[in-house]
């Protein structure tokens, strides 16, 4: 094997670039470590930053990770590095989720190069969209992500929207009646934080900005982060009466499949901002085993749930906090 050994400054803006995937209630639970010797990013899950109730089995922590992940090869093919990629490289550490190693054997992935200027623009919208519909064209694209990730896309009919968003209500009354959930929620909510960053300025959570307004008039699969911490003045919106969703969906549930979706994820949604859409991520149904299988339709082949889209024409999400690099990056000789 041979290594390209990028200068700091490189390795710096990867992960700079790495770090500004989404992530469950903007936890950002990732760490990366970059051996020089090797020329190779080690991703790890940060334990410290799940969610023990609402995400005891780390799926969503996996998700986010490997969104990270991917955005990492986005930046890397930009830079023109060769890079290659192994996921649970080693059993003895379960928290070592991938590695990604800059290898002049390997042919560069040019590819995901043409997404980079969408990483840093891609925002969560939880505001109303307009009733615009998505050219059949784009989803065919959006599919065609998923689908270079090993995952599968599926624009839901009518009757499979109506249930999607039955479920979303149900899942958001279970989180109201859920203490433990209430308390979660407040936690990464709260402009406040115990890992507040030296500035003052919390780097992590949702802040009062992303909440969006609160919905009027009907059901929505945007997450209202209100209820947890209430917002005197927030506003109300009338969101789409139909609002276009997108399952994303995988053949199993594996830690592996957990990793391959969170890069299709990130991929979908980077291609869907590169294409003028605005976005946003329900995941709550998802959270609850007895729901989660319910959203899957049951005449399509579709596997596992593991991720609900809301796409469409809208203004984008403001910025979200997110940690420095140095919290987040280890370069070890």
């Amino acid at each position: 094997m041979t290594a390209t050994h990028p200068d700091p400054d490189t390795v710096i803006r990867l992960v700079g670039d790495a770090v500004t995937a989404p992530s469950m209630h903007n936890a950002q639970p990732w760490k990366f470590v970059f051996h020089v010797g090797s020329a190779t990013f080690a991703l790890y899950g940060d334990p410290e930053r799940a969610m023990t109730r609402t995400d005891p089995h780390h799926r969503g922590l996996h998700l986010g990770c490997a969104a990270a992940l991917f955005n990492l090869r986005v930046s890397a093919a930009w830079a023109g590095l060769p890079v290659r990629v192994q996921l649970l490289p080693d059993d003895a550490e379960p928290w070592l989720l991938a590695t990604v190693t800059i290898d002049e054997t390997t042919d560069v992935d040019r590819e995901p190069a043409s997404l980079h200027d969408a990483v840093r623009r891609r925002h969560t919208s939880r505001y109303p969209f307009s009733e615009e519909p998505v050219p059949t064209a784009l989803l065919d694209g959006l599919w065609a992500a998923a689908h270079l990730e090993g995952c599968r896309l599926t624009v839901p009919d009518t009757w499979h929207i109506d249930t999607v968003l039955g479920l979303v209500r149900d899942a958001e009354h279970r989180e109201e009646i859920d203490p433990l959930v209430q308390a979660e929620t407040a936690a990464w909510t709260s402009p406040t934080s115990p890992m507040q960053s030296p500035t003052g300025t919390r780097p992590d959570g949702i802040p009062v900005a992303a909440f969006g307004p609160k919905a009027s008039g009907g059901p929505t699969p945007v997450r209202d982060f209100g209820w947890a911490n209430p917002i005197p003045d927030r506003g109300w919106a009338v969101f789409e009466k139909r609002p276009q969703l997108a399952l994303l969906s995988t053949s199993g549930d594996t830690r592996v499949d957990w990793l391959r979706a969170g890069q299709a994820m990130e991929r979908v949604l980077l291609q869907a901002t590169a294409d003028g859409l605005a976005t946003s991520m329900t995941s709550h149904p998802l959270e609850w085993p007895e729901l989660r299988w319910t959203v899957r339709d049951p005449v399509a082949a579709m596997g596992h749930v593991q991720m609900v889209f809301r796409l469409g024409y809208g203004p984008a999400g403001p910025d979200t906090p997110r940690r420095p690099v140095t919290e987040v990056l280890e370069i070890r000789e």
